[in-house]
């Protein structure tokens, strides 16, 4: 398993933004998740995949967030904007090797990192 590594995390007054990162994505099939509430089921938020980089968003941050990755694949990003406390969680990036879909659930998922943690205060 490749162990992924996300950075950028931190808090913000509500209405800020914060651009999240995640080195040795690697593969063109990556995913962001988040947390609210530690040993719950992770929340799929955005996903990227396909040669052309097709993105799909979780409603509740469809207009507000932005998945992207560079050039080389091997940095996945997460443009979070208007963010509000319901924002607020340990936000993850995953990755799958072969065969994306972009599904926005954890088992379509190899590769984890260790999460960040995003703080939205009022």
């Amino acid at each position: 398993q490749v162990q992924l590594l996300e950075s950028g995390g931190g808090s913000v007054q509500t209405g800020g933004s914060l651009r999240l990162s995640c080195a040795t994505y690697g593969h063109g099939c990556g995913a962001w998740f988040r947390q609210q509430v530690p040993g719950k089921e992770r929340e799929g938020v955005a996903s990227i995949f396909g040669d052309d980089a097709r993105t799909r968003y979780a409603d509740s941050v469809r207009a507000r967030f932005n998945i992207s990755q560079d050039n080389a694949k091997s940095t996945l990003y997460l443009e979070m904007n208007d963010l509000t406390p319901d924002d607020t969680a340990m936000y993850y990036c995953a990755a799958r090797r072969t065969d994306c879909g972009g599904f926005l659930w954890e088992s379509h998922y190899d590769d984890w990192g260790q999460g960040t943690q995003v703080t939205v205060v009022s």
